[in-house]
């Protein structure tokens, strides 16, 4: 074993320096320094070279982790970096925003042995903003274009991996997109403190640099049919992501300031890249100086507070209706939005929503935990006469995300869909019941991680190389 790995026992966990709570509150801009070059090697020589790399096996995508953290440790960060972008479309991203503590560091054999695991995500990020800062990171050249095209509809995570993928290949590559701007939910969802959007407006650059083509502000159902583009390409792949949120029917739920999590988050992240946003501007999706309540406990509840912060609200709240151990986010944004100011309501459900024409309180019922449901989490169960009232004048739900109905959007209704809105698709191949027609990402699995939808991509893009080549085979033998 080379001697610059398996320094466990002498070196400690570390993870890149976070800035102080009073300055981060006060602007968007990512919460963690980057990694200097001898703390990246040092943090990566803590790697224990497993026979059985847990960290890999638990990545959707497979990344070789131990073999980039040995290259890091010894130097050789160009290697590193070409090994890690083999595997991932965006290391970049997923360094940054990845719950790192429930998949490849959650299941590090050091940290198992307590002696705390190596801070993998940081490494992957300080490998990936050094390829870009020594430009090795270089478009796509394609030497010989197929004479085939793809059309994708969505420029998210899902889209994007796919995308460039299918264009290594030579395939002709158009993404279509219903935003303004590339990226999905890495622009419009996620705040800056996590992912500043030069991460990712730099990537989408490259991937047009590279030769694919992107159409924005472009409704499939409106701006053409799903069959208008089956028509115009030989394959297509629906990875629109999903975005109708989910609702909680209680009494009082049309009063003004009660809002989904997106439309808060949209409003916040197009005021940062200089967008006019009228509702934001005339305080309406602003939470400056508000007292404001965000039901829910995912990584999109998280997002929210902590933007509510940043915006200069007068008070921030959380509801969640299970405890703190039973979070469905990442334990790591619960810590940084306790340090911000964040309160936590746990085992607490709303009841009603009270006011006169806009929010002014919120009646909420105290929670027990039963026993365990479905998902193996123990059940909710209200306390009869526990109810309480909470002061509030913006109330934002993060409940979570649905697919919206794309048989009826795309004008397309024989597209079928699992009882759950999802598009349904063969389990092997990706394709749905339309002949040429893919989809991937959460429009297949429902809201899930941006490291799955890259996973998605990567698997749909396969599948369809698979089907254009038989295609094109079919057509030569007919020839």
């Amino acid at each position: 074993m080379n001697d610059k790995m398996l320094k466990f026992t002498k070196i400690g966990q570390q993870t890149p320096p976070k800035r102080k709570v009073n300055s981060r509150k006060n602007d968007f801009n990512e919460i963690y320094d980057d990694f200097i070059t001898q703390k990246a090697q040092e943090q990566s020589s803590r790697c224990s070279q497993c026979g059985v790399p847990f960290c890999q096996v638990h990545c959707p995508l497979s990344n070789n982790i131990p073999d980039w953290l040995k290259l890091t440790s010894e130097g050789r960060l160009k290697e590193a970096y070409e090994l890690s972008q083999s595997t991932n479309n965006m290391p970049e991203v997923c360094g940054r925003i990845c719950p790192q503590d429930r998949l490849c560091e959650g299941n590090c054999v050091i940290e198992q042995s307590g002696h705390g695991t190596v801070t993998i995500g940081s490494v992957e990020k300080y490998i990936t903003d050094s390829a870009w800062e020594k430009g090795w990171v270089k478009p796509i050249s394609v030497k010989f274009e197929k004479d085939q095209s793809v059309g994708i509809i969505g420029a998210g995570p899902a889209g994007l991996a796919a995308a460039e993928q299918l264009r290594k290949n030579g395939y002709k590559i158009t993404v279509y997109d219903r935003y303004d701007r590339a990226g999905g939910l890495l622009i419009y969802g996620i705040p800056n403190f996590k992912l500043e959007k030069h991460v990712v407006e730099r990537r989408t650059k490259l991937l047009k640099d590279g030769g694919i083509e992107f159409i924005q502000n472009f409704e499939v159902g409106k701006d053409a049919t799903l069959e208008q583009l089956r028509k115009k390409h030989n394959a297509i792949l629906i990875a629109t992501g999903v975005y109708k949120p989910r609702e909680i029917d209680l009494p009082g739920n049309d009063l003004d300031n009660i809002f989904p999590a997106m439309d808060f988050l949209t409003a916040s992240n197009r005021k940062g890249l200089g967008d006019k946003v009228e509702l934001f501007d005339k305080g309406t999706l602003n939470a400056e100086g508000k007292d404001v309540v965000v039901i829910g406990g995912g990584d999109t509840a998280m997002d929210c507070v902590r933007t509510s912060i940043r915006q200069k609200a007068n008070s921030v709240k959380c509801l969640y209706r299970r405890d703190k151990e039973n979070m469905p986010g990442s334990s790591r944004e619960v810590a940084n939005a306790e340090e911000e100011g964040v309160q936590f309501v746990w085992l607490s459900s709303p009841k009603e929503f009270k006011g006169k024409n806009k929010i002014e309180s919120l009646i909420v019922d105290k929670i027990k935990l039963g026993e365990p449901d479905d998902s193996g989490r123990r059940r909710p169960e209200i306390k009869e006469g526990s109810e309480f009232e909470i002061k509030t004048d913006m109330v934002i739900k993060a409940l979570g995300f649905d697919p919206e109905n794309l048989p009826l959007l795309f004008d397309s209704h024989e597209l079928q869909v699992t009882r759950w809105g999802t598009i349904k698709t063969d389990f092997d191949t990706m394709e749905t019941n339309l002949e040429g027609v893919f989809a991937a990402g959460d429009i297949v699995r429902g809201a899930s991680l941006v490291v799955w939808a890259i996973k998605d991509g990567r698997d749909a893009a396969v599948s369809i190389k698979d089907y254009l080549q038989k295609k094109e085979f079919e057509k030569t033998r007919v020839a």
